[in-house]
């Protein structure tokens, strides 16, 4: 276990020194966006660490970050890389336990939070509608994980369409993260639930699939139900060395700057250079877009979809 912790921190480490010099430099100076639009980070984690016991990691925790990743630290990260608003992706060390999200919440009303539940375990949906009530429109969405064989969601059984219905009443938006191969298994309920927002995580993980697989899922795109997001932009130096510059390309042409919206950059050992940065890496693979278009891939969609102008006026 310790030698995983160690190599996913290693990663991230990577990839937060490491990104810059991926950036054109005439991005460098510029800013992500127009100064009406919000600039909307739609996918980061937090974490207590190991010696905050007010938040212990479950049991059935896959990893367990050595490092806090805190909302405070979020919040100067965010200021110094001119972030407006954040939404606070629940992981999975602490499973249905809420807590530490609960806490990144009180710090602050720019962040929204999207929580993780399990279909087929007893009670953990019920605890949704809690959740829902204790922070009204603040929970933005119940992700969905399918990418490891042994922690597979319940595809053929009515439990997952019962979490599905379960977030639609509450007014959330369904997350989906996924190894291509497993996209079959959520069409249907893209299909029944097609009032319910569903976003895609990490551009629908097109590196963990052929192909082929992958282009199951941009044709997902003619479901005008869903969002892709463009989070955990993968190394070119790394397996299986595809380009992401022509995904990317097919992804908005699929989708559309409208229905797009991106997330990355923060992590315990983010700075606000290292996380404006990233998020500046993410616009040069956007380049074939006009500047609105990316405006609205980098905040004006996520902003609208998570409701964060409406929370803007209202502080």
């Amino acid at each position: 276990m310790t030698a995983a912790i160690d190599r996913r921190q290693f990663l991230q480490t990577s990839v937060a020194a490491g990104v810059a010099s991926l950036v054109p430099a005439k991005l460098l100076a510029l800013d992500s966006t127009a100064d009406s639009t919000p600039v909307v980070d739609t996918h980061l984690h937090c974490f207590g660490g190991p010696i905050d016991d007010r938040f212990p990691y479950h049991k059935r925790a896959p990893y367990q970050p050595t490092t806090a990743a805190t909302p405070e630290h979020l919040l100067k990260c965010m200021d110094g890389a001119g972030v407006d608003y954040a939404v606070v992706v629940h992981p999975e060390p602490y499973q249905d336990d809420h807590r530490y999200l609960e806490h990144c919440l009180d710090v602050s009303p720019r962040l929204k939070g999207t929580c993780l539940f399990f279909a087929d375990r007893p009670g953990s949906v019920a605890k949704l509608p809690q959740l829902a009530k204790k922070y009204p429109d603040r929970i933005a969405a119940a992700r969905v994980h399918a990418y490891a064989p042994g922690r597979l969601p319940p595809f053929d059984s009515r439990a997952l369409a019962g979490l599905w219905k379960t977030a639609a009443d509450h007014d959330m938006v369904m997350q989906l993260h996924f190894e291509p191969k497993y996209a079959p298994g959520f069409e249907k309920l893209i299909r029944q639930f097609k009032d319910t927002t569903v976003i895609i995580d990490h551009l629908g993980r097109p590196m963990q699939g052929t192909a082929e697989e992958h282009d199951a899922v941009v044709r997902w795109s003619e479901y005008p139900n869903t969002i892709m997001k463009i989070s955990s932009i993968p190394r070119q130096d790394k397996y299986p060395h595809r380009d992401v510059k022509p995904i990317v390309r097919k992804l908005t042409a699929a989708w559309g700057a409208d229905r797009m919206i991106y997330g990355g950059g923060f992590n315990a050992d983010a700075t606000p250079a290292s996380y404006r940065a990233y998020r500046q890496m993410v616009q040069s693979l956007l380049s074939h877009l006009s500047a609105d278009e990316q405006n609205m891939i980098l905040g004006g969609t996520a902003a609208r979809l998570y409701g964060f102008v409406k929370a803007e006026a209202a502080c």
